[in-house]
């Protein structure tokens, strides 16, 4: 199983992105996928995730500026990034689970991260 995340790079600040994560080789939709980030030197944090059912949970800090969306007969799961700011700075990773939950831990299955970078 694999689960490829691209769309990263550099932007402004108050700008977008739009990160995208595809799963392969499964024969079912995870329960939940999610993205978190890490900054260097950090610990990886809780960005956003959705249910199969496509109910979604969000940091506080990105709340009303990410959406977190899902495709079940692709397995894949989006993430469209607004009004960047430079604090959004990190290498971020899609992840899948049966849980929905903050805590990476929860989530079995990661992708090898995308870098995005926000100048100010």
């Amino acid at each position: 199983v694999q689960l490829q995340a691209s769309g990263g790079g550099l932007a402004q600040a108050g700008g977008s992105l739009r990160l995208s994560c595809a799963v392969s080789e499964l024969t079912s939709s995870p329960y939940v996928m999610a993205w978190f980030r890490q900054v260097p030197g950090q610990g990886r944090e809780f960005v956003a995730a959705i249910t199969e059912s496509h109910s979604p949970r969000y940091a506080p800090s990105v709340e009303g500026r990410f959406t977190i969306s899902r495709d079940g007969s692709k397995i894949a799961v989006y993430l469209q990034m607004n009004i960047l700011r430079p604090d959004d700075t990190a290498v971020y990773y899609c992840a899948a689970g049966s849980v929905l939950s903050t805590l990476r831990e929860m989530y079995t299955l990661w992708g090898q991260g995308t870098l995005v970078t926000v100048s100010s």
